[in-house]
């Protein structure tokens, strides 16, 4: 059984940093996108960055593009998303995820994804 194990995270001020991790523990094969999406309170999980099965290429959403990068290691099915000058609209629960697919930070198609991490919290003061 696929588990995604998640770490990192925590709390920061407004222009701070943090990084999160996840690895996708148990997964047999690297021929899987793996994504981050995230959850603040009241709203809908929204994608926020994907990467796809060979590292090459990567999407991000617009409200974190130029402050998220992410990476990942496909030896060990580790991704890492590094997030630089927060805002407090970054809090929310985040959220890493796999899929057989190509990437997509969609709503529409975030049914794709079928491995999903147990979501960590960031949470970003003014």
């Amino acid at each position: 059984q696929v588990q995604m194990a998640q770490s990192g995270g925590g709390s920061v001020q407004a222009g701070g940093s943090l990084t999160l991790s996840c690895t996708a523990v148990g997964l047999t094969s690297d021929d899987y996108a793996m994504s981050w999406f995230r959850q603040a309170p009241g709203k809908e999980r929204e994608g926020v960055s994907c990467v796809s099965f060979n590292g090459r290429w990567k999407y991000y959403s617009d409200s974190v593009k130029g402050r998220f990068t992410i990476s990942r290691d496909g030896r060990k099915n580790t991704i890492i998303l590094q997030m630089a000058s927060l805002k407090p609209e970054d809090t929310a629960i985040y959220y890493c995820a796999a899929t057989e697919r190509t990437c997509s930070l969609h709503k529409e198609f975030e049914y794709q994804y079928t491995i999903w991490g147990q979501g960590t919290q960031v949470t970003v003061s003014p």
